[in-house]
């Protein structure tokens, strides 16, 4: 592949509009660049997770390849009609995630998002990940055609970013903060 962005800026932008992959122009807040663009949010904070020092090998052998898939479902989403994310890659992310659930222990108490850098990092990336599926069913409702397996992999990838939160933590600090519920009542409240 040659050089395909010699010069960064176009001027193109300029009035409010953006360019889609199959050449056609929206607004620039069009459902489908909301849906491509909270995408992209989601993967760079994947990449701050994987900036942290020390997160373990499986995670970010893990994240790596969810960042080539976000680039890839960025991409189905850019191009209208373009499918490239598939069953597969749901099936993936489901395995991983009870691979990586498998030894923690059950969930009796939410918990707050933290736990050191990479599990707060995490936690990030995870509401970042649950807006863009948002987004992309914003998109699927007003008739645009929509691979069936995005929102899907999407809602796999914020379940799979809780539990590698999870792991994180106990990585960072051996333990989650859980949410006490009633610490109001407890206060006199």
């Amino acid at each position: 592949m040659g050089n395909r962005l010699s010069r960064i800026y176009t001027r193109t932008g300029d009035d409010g509009t953006t360019g889609l992959g199959d050449g056609s122009r929206v607004a620039k807040d069009d459902a489908r660049v909301e849906a491509y663009g909270t995408v992209d949010e989601a993967n760079s904070t994947i990449g701050v997770v994987l900036a942290v020092p020390g997160v373990p090998d499986a995670v970010a052998q893990c994240l790596r390849e969810v960042q080539h898939d976000l680039f890839d479902l960025g991409g189905e989403l850019c191009i209208p009609g373009m499918r490239m994310i598939s069953a597969a890659h749901v099936t993936r992310l489901e395995v991983a995630l009870d691979g990586f659930n498998e030894p923690l222990p059950p969930l009796k108490d939410f918990i707050l998002p933290g736990g050191g850098p990479a599990a707060a990092a995490c936690h990030v990336a995870r509401t970042v990940t649950r807006r863009a599926e948002r987004r992309v069913w914003t998109l699927a409702a007003t008739g645009a055609d929509v691979g069936e397996h995005a929102p899907q992999y999407l809602n796999r990838l914020s379940d799979l970013l809780f539990v590698m939160a999870r792991v994180l933590a106990r990585h960072e600090n051996g333990a989650e903060v859980l949410w006490r519920h009633d610490r109001g009542r407890a206060a006199g409240g």
